[in-house]
């Protein structure tokens, strides 16, 4: 299953576009997020939204420095440019939730996404000392 799930920030506004038979609507846009250390420069990833979901994207108007979590599905596509095979790495939406409370004030169709609480194993079983066994 190829599921993904990326909290970052929207780099450039969203762009409309229509395939060429003006059958189904894309909407694209880049979010950057940081690197795995502080001093790494934030990497970047094209986001694209098909039909209803690209008509929504530009509804909200994000705009650079939005913050959001994305669920979608992660792609590389192959492409030639020069005479060089490069790897283009994209995430094709299926849900996007902001999570500034500038941009939630209106959201009414969807209840914003909730986030997982941090893991806490369980309890560490307690073993009670001989003098404590009640036989």
């Amino acid at each position: 299953m190829n599921t993904f799930i990326l909290m970052a920030e929207v780099f450039t506004e969203p762009e409309l576009r229509s395939t060429p038979d003006n059958q189904n609507e894309i909407s694209s846009f880049l979010v950057q997020f940081p690197g795995k250390n502080a001093e790494d420069t934030p990497s970047r990833l094209k986001v694209t939204g098909w039909n209803n979901l690209a008509k929504e994207i530009m509804e909200r108007k994000y705009q650079k420095g939005d913050r959001l979590i994305i669920e979608g599905r992660l792609r590389i596509n192959l492409l030639e440019r020069n005479g060089y095979k490069e790897k283009v790495t994209e995430l094709t939406a299926q849900r996007i939730h902001p999570i500034d409370k500038a941009n939630t004030s209106d959201i009414t169709s969807r209840p914003p996404m909730a986030i997982p609480a941090k893991f806490v194993p369980p309890a560490a079983t307690v073993i009670p000392k001989e003098d404590d066994i009640p036989f």
